[in-house]
């Protein structure tokens, strides 16, 4: 399968340099980006004042900001000449007729922040913090995008390309929470028959990881506690496709001499801050490292197993904080690639390896729990790996801690290397950057493509690039906006003539 995928990518790559995109096409993704720029951003910092995180308390239907970035999209569609259908979860804007459609597939839901991490109000564009760069949840992940994609058929409209096919701009408003009510809407709703996913990264992604998660409880340990030191909490992060940023530890009976020893350690974290707290013998220790997606945990430092390590300076006994961090360190560790979680780690030669993050750990009702974020290539089968993390941790648990459990749930990974834009998308890509050799690539993130036929994902972010989206720190740079508004329009026009 491996070496099917290799040859289609290098046979689409000979496609690349035969093909420049079209002098319509160029001309109409200039004029985008010489006419609309400043529109964008304007679109843009209306999308991010909508604080369009799924609320558990409001249902979807009455949620005031869901309603609101609606009527925006619809106002904003309407001034722009296109046609607007809301179906509730998903809100359809149209350009053009044509049984024939090419699909634009985006979200307009976002994660969660925490507003004390940001210079500014999160749903506030800050264009003034950093110069260059366009701060606010949503910018990269997937507000901005739905601006550009807007103007690149507005774009399109002005310039009367003749299009002999209708473009749809998607905008699903759970993506980050439920995929359901997309599922469904897709059972009664026939979808493009080409479409791109404009959630992810440049040049083009025809492949991307199966998702899974571990949650591991830890029961309350019974008895009397023992004398001297002990780890009585242990929590971390903020929600489960975020790589966290803070973890705290609170350590009873603490003593200077323990207290060094853990900063000693600590300090050889790279990225990581800790800072030491007393309150008499009680000691809280909080770990500060960097949020980034999950799906890219290279781009991030987790404090949860950071933390663990700092505290591995002795065998901590008689909680659940004890346990976990235990399992922790000796399951999870400081590596991003599951290396010390029995025989589970692997990788595959295109989708590269199987990522492992712990990413909240948190007290619940039956326990200390936490949650592992997996992002599996392909290459081995789900049962084997199910198998392959159970018997670690029955090993693990059955010396340490047998009322333990762990619950795991994994998903397959995602091909389509075959489909017919991709030749196309690389030329446009390839011609806007310079860069020769833009081949296919695959990505740890699960976007909608996986619903829609033929579709593969293009942008908005560079290779090699951090991907900022989910992070507490999300922006796009005033550049990249622009480029992408260039291209997006390019693309297109190619897809649709």
């Amino acid at each position: 399968m491996l070496k099917k995928v290799a040859l289609l990518a290098l046979l689409m790559h000979g496609a690349v340099l035969a093909a420049p995109p079209s002098d319509v096409a160029l001309a109409t993704g200039k004029y985008a980006r010489g006419t609309y720029g400043d529109q964008v951003i304007a679109s843009l910092a209306s999308m991010v004042s909508y604080n369009t995180v799924a609320d558990p308390r409001v249902p979807f239907a009455s949620n005031p900001q869901h309603i609101g970035f609606k009527k925006f999209l619809g106002e904003e569609a309407r001034r722009l000449g296109f046609d607007f259908t809301d179906s509730g979860y998903v809100v359809v804007i149209g350009y053009g007729k044509g049984k024939e459609r090419v699909g634009i597939v985006t979200h307009g839901d976002v994660q969660p922040v925490d507003a004390a991490k940001w210079k500014q109000s999160p749903f506030k564009l800050d264009r003034t913090s950093e110069p260059g760069k366009l701060i606010g949840r949503g910018a990269e992940d997937d507000k901005g995008p739905i601006a550009t994609a807007l103007y690149a058929m507005k774009a399109i409209k002005d310039r009367k390309v003749k299009l002999d096919k209708r473009i749809e701009l998607y905008v699903y408003m759970a993506e980050e929470s439920d995929w359901g009510p997309l599922e469904q809407y897709l059972k009664t709703h026939t979808p493009p028959q080409i479409n791109i996913t404009i959630d992810a990264e440049y040049p083009v992604v025809t492949a991307e990881k199966g998702w899974g998660a571990l949650t591991l409880t830890m029961p309350p340990v019974a008895g009397k506690p023992a004398p001297g030191p002990a780890l009585n909490e242990f929590t971390g992060g903020s929600f489960g496709s975020q790589i966290p940023e803070d973890a705290f530890a609170v350590i009873d009976n603490a003593t200077p001499a323990l207290a060094a020893r853990i900063k000693a350690r600590g300090d050889t974290h790279k990225g990581m801050r800790y800072t030491f707290d007393w309150e008499g013998q009680r000691l809280r220790v909080k770990a500060q490292g960097l949020s980034a997606h999950s799906s890219k945990p290279e781009d991030g430092v987790n404090a949860i197993a950071m933390l663990a390590d700092a505290l591995a300076v002795q065998n901590w006994e008689g909680s659940a904080a004890a346990n976990m961090a235990s399992l922790v360190a000796e399951l999870v560790g400081t590596g991003l690639y599951a290396e010390k979680f029995g025989q589970a780690a692997y990788k595959d030669d295109f989708m590269g390896p199987m990522t492992l993050s712990p990413t909240v750990l948190k007290q619940a009702a039956n326990g200390l729990e936490l949650n592992i974020n997996l992002r599996r290539p392909q290459g081995k089968p789900g049962e084997l790996l199910r198998q392959q993390f159970d018997s670690a941790f029955n090993a693990w648990k059955a010396t340490r801690a047998p009322g333990a459990t762990m619950k795991a749930v994994i998903t397959e990974p995602w091909l389509r290397p075959d489909a017919p834009q991709v030749p196309t998308l690389l030329n446009v890509f390839s011609h806007y950057t310079g860069i020769k050799d833009a081949k296919p690539v695959s990505i740890g993130g699960g976007t909608n493509s996986r619903l829609f036929p033929n579709a593969v994902s293009f942008g908005p972010g560079m290779p090699g690039e951090v991907y900022t989206g989910h992070s507490e720190h999300e922006f796009i740079t005033t550049r990249q906006l622009m480029l992408n508004l260039e291209m997006y329009t390019a693309a297109l026009v190619e897809l649709a003539r």
